[in-house]
């Protein structure tokens, strides 16, 4: 069922100018922030179960999953460059989850120390076992970089313990958390240790979420008013049917994200095709109304939900950093299975767009919400009393060479081009070594080179991104050849040499996207991309506001390198003429068309993971178009 597996992370070596500057800036500002900050607001502090009754930083239900994402993200983040501080960060933290552990395997701050009568009593809310799944998460990547078993040893035990509680046996609560991604997490915890029962417990909470009679309904009716700090239907939790029998992406988009990663890893290793096939039905209801251009999902900041098709408005966008994050987890196991190029293209425009713009250019502040259009008053925040965003980001970061390549027996895949070198065995019978390098994600050139230790017979698939549609020129060992794609991938396959080497050129233009008729909000607008990019308007690059701003039909628009920030990098902007609407608040609400007059305006778009690193002001991804100035 699934025909590929990604090469691990620490199989990849980045080695790009516009991703070496993010891994650096991630690694040298961004996790020391998050550090700073756990520290500052209590958040390790709580893991020594000191707190007490009218004692400050009084922890919440959910700070063990804050903490554990970081050390997850720092243990990535030590593999691939190693740095003495930060692993001396790392050995603290874990060993705080380790003395924080009770003897019988529960593992949570909060409950131990605040409301140890309320442990498993409000699943639907309390995220207990979303917080267990981080730590799993946490512990795995801490022996990857480690080879300790301490950390790995006691999630075990914090497995061992849900396992005794949970499931359909006699005695046992058969119920699920209101928050996923023990899913997921289980599944991983299986890879690393072998034990099928965290498999099978991860099969559990699937398929038993939605069964009748619905958990949630049954343990709302024997909790106490003040345990309900909210109240949603089933369906917020996906949990309103079983599964295999949802149709359509609802409720919480982070949820949904993990349950679908959850639903996706048992479906790959217990091969079950009916957990896949609901995969792949949800996919479909998302990607044809539910997600936005920029990969951002969540429509609404009511419950940071979807709603209903084709419901996408921009300024009341929530688009959590999360859900983008989540999204391409998603999609990045979805590939796996068919190689598709849909699930490749959603991962590189959520990456380098939604996901990316959750962190400023410095890296020290971030974005929860991540709006596509703002009056000016949508800004960074240094933190979050809920900070699930910036250490999602910062491990997906630290993991974003699991993204670019795929194989099997006999197939090596290339899925994003950013330049980095990878070692591939396809299928465990031969090593060998690709080194990607090129002008991308700003330019079209592309270059594959291999190394091998002896002449192998393989198909080297190369993606051709859908933005691109096609190729411009194809050398293989500097010689021009056809270029067929199939299923937006060029399938090149022969007996390879070492040193054999494969060029592409991409067209990369300037596009202008318009949405589906059904987007009533984007009537009459167009949102300009290039390459993986969407750019955006901001004030900063205007005398009047963006909100007044149009571009007209024909307007070409040239290209040019600009540093946003002093010492910043140089990224690509867009320029030309627009037209402005001369308008004052002194004007009236409504008023003729004919009395609106329109001037001429320079015009600069930048990149939208950029926007809110300069003057504060307005901003705006879907632009008006006009007639001529």
């Amino acid at each position: 069922m699934f025909r590929y597996s990604s090469l691990p992370f620490q199989q990849v070596q980045i080695n790009d100018p516009f991703w070496n500057e993010r891994l650096r800036v991630n690694h040298e500002q961004s996790l020391p922030k998050q550090y700073e900050m756990c520290e500052r607001t209590g958040r390790f502090d709580a893991l020594k179960l000191e707190w007490k009754p009218g004692m400050p930083n009084r922890p919440h239900h959910y700070w063990d999953s804050d903490t554990a994402k970081w050390l997850e993200a720092a243990c990535y983040a030590c593999a691939i460059r190693p740095d003495p501080e930060l692993r001396a960060q790392i050995d603290r933290v874990a060993a705080l989850f380790i003395g924080a552990q009770l003897s019988d395997g529960y593992l949570n701050a909060y409950f131990t120390v605040c409301d140890p009568v309320r442990r498993w009593k409000n699943l639907k809310f309390n995220h207990e076992l979303y917080c267990a799944g981080h730590i799993f998460e946490a512990a795995v990547a801490h022996h990857q970089l480690t080879g300790s078993r301490d950390l790995l040893d006691a999630a075990c035990r914090l497995a061992d313990y849900i396992d005794s509680i949970f499931g359909l046996g006699e005695g046992k609560i058969p119920g699920y958390c209101g928050h996923e991604e023990i899913e997921l997490a289980l599944v991983r915890l299986h890879r690393a240790t072998g034990e099928k029962r965290y498999l099978d417990l991860a099969a559990y909470f699937i398929n038993q979420r939605g069964q009748k009679p619905l958990w949630f309904e049954l343990e709302t009716q024997h909790l106490p008013q003040d345990f309900l700090p909210l109240d949603q239907p089933p369906a917020y939790f996906q949990a309103h049917v079983p599964v295999r029998e949802q149709k359509e992406v609802v409720g919480h988009a982070v949820r949904a994200m993990y349950l679908y990663c959850g639903m996706a890893d048992v479906a790959r290793e217990t091969a079950d095709p009916t957990l896949l096939h609901a995969c792949e039905t949800l996919w479909k209801d998302m990607e044809a109304c539910k997600v936005y251009v920029t990969g951002g999902i969540g429509s609404t900041w009511y419950g940071e939900t979807f709603t209903t098709p084709y419901d996408l408005p921009n300024e009341r966008a929530y688009c959590e950093t999360c859900a983008s994050v989540s999204l391409i987890f998603w999609a990045h196991r979805m590939l796996q299975h068919s190689g598709e190029r849909k699930y490749a293209d959603m991962i590189e425009r959520a990456l380098y767009n939604g996901a990316l713009s959750g962190m400023s250019l410095d890296g020290r502040k971030f974005f929860y919400q991540n709006p596509l259009l703002s009056f000016g008053h949508h800004h960074r925040s240094d933190w979050f009393e809920c900070s699930c965003c910036p250490s999602n980001l910062s491990r997906l970061l630290g993991t974003l060479g699991s993204y670019l390549f795929s194989e099997t027996a006999d197939e090596l895949r290339v899925h994003l081009h950013i330049g980095a070198s990878a070692s591939f065995t396809l299928g465990g019978r031969t090593q060998g070594a690709l080194r990607q390098e090129g002008s991308t994600p700003w330019g079209g050139a592309v270059r594959c080179e291999l190394e091998l230790p002896s002449p192998l017979e393989f198909t080297l698939a190369i993606r051709v991104p859908e933005w691109a549609g096609k190729v411009n020129a194809l050398r293989i060992n500097g010689d021009l050849q056809p270029a067929e794609i199939r299923d937006g991938y060029l399938r090149l396959s022969r007996v390879w040499q070492g040193g054999d080497a494969v060029e592409l050129e991409f067209p990369v233009e300037t596009r202008r996207i318009v949405s589906h008729a059904k987007l009533a909000g984007n009537a009459g607008q167009i949102a300009l991309a290039r390459g993986p990019f969407v750019y955006c308007i901001e004030d900063h690059d205007f005398e009047g506001s963006v909100l007044d701003v149009g571009l007209p039909a024909g307007q070409e628009l040239t290209e040019s390198r600009e540093s946003l920030v002093p010492e910043g990098e140089s990224l690509l902007v867009l320029a030309g003429r627009g037209v402005m609407s001369a308008r004052s608040d002194q004007e009236p609400l409504y008023q003729p068309a004919t009395a609106v007059h329109r001037e001429e305006t320079p015009f600069k778009a930048i990149p939208y993971f950029a926007w809110d690193n300069r003057t504060p002001g307005a901003m705006r991804v879907w632009i008006p178009e006009t007639g001529q100035a």
